[in-house]
């Protein structure tokens, strides 16, 4: 969704969000991967039970834990770095 901010300009904000850009470390590669849950959430404990993905959240993916890089209320995208491999 884009909305209008101060001065004119436009901002892209995520209001539901399915995938997310996943850079795995090991392999120095990203992929694009279905976001399973919320695990954990720094920012506030009820969003982990509210499914909210905010920058620093932990994310259950396809491939394992993935911890968010990005803003996804600003930025429109979810982007994640694997921190645990599921396999």
């Amino acid at each position: 969704m884009k909305e209008r901010v101060r001065g004119g300009n436009t901002v892209v904000r995520l209001k539901e969000v399915a995938y997310a850009n996943i850079y795995d470390p090991g392999s120095k590669t990203f992929r694009k991967v279905k976001i399973l849950r919320v695990v954990e959430n720094p920012a506030n404990r009820e969003y982990v039970r509210l499914g909210i993905v905010s920058r620093g959240s932990v994310i259950e993916t396809e491939l394992g834990l993935a911890k968010v890089t990005s803003r996804p209320s600003r930025d429109g995208v979810v982007n994640a770095v694997l921190t645990k491999s599921s396999g």
